[in-house]
């Protein structure tokens, strides 16, 4: 700033502080090496995510199929040609396998602790999002 050419007093000023204040106080940096396979870093990966995400969206098309089917009749409508939403809740269910393959394949070597848990997070929501299927014999 200064060797560019000659500055106000403002900005001398800023700068003497700056020095000052780094030589009394001196700023700690942080390492650019954060922990990347840790729970939450992990779960921010698409491939870790995206089953749970699908596996939600399956619970939910399931549980608003029965809502909507109490709410017209108090009866759960079971059709025949089963529809697209049955069509919808297979593709969701079915279409996550490869993907959990893919995470397990990729991260269980590098870290197997944290790619355990988001197995056991994605084992959870499949198992919820099958679990009205199998209780509600829809």
């Amino acid at each position: 700033m200064l060797a560019m050419g000659p500055g106000d007093l403002g900005t001398v000023a800023d700068s003497v502080w700056s020095a000052l204040r780094e030589n009394v106080i001196p700023t700690r940096g942080g390492t650019m090496e954060q922990d990347t396979n840790s729970f939450g870093a992990m779960m921010r990966r698409p491939s870790a995510y995206l089953p749970v995400a699908m596996s939600l969206l399956a619970l939910a098309t399931v549980l608003g199929t029965v809502a909507v089917g109490v709410a017209r009749g108090g009866a759960i409508a079971r059709d025949p040609d089963e529809g697209s939403i049955a069509h919808l809740f297979q593709l969701l269910m079915t279409l996550q396998w490869p993907i959990t393959l893919f995470f397990a394949v990729k991260w269980l070597r590098r870290a197997p602790r944290e790619t355990l848990g988001v197995l056991a997070l994605q084992a959870a929501a499949w198992l919820a999002g099958c679990a009205p299927v199998y209780f509600l014999h829809l």
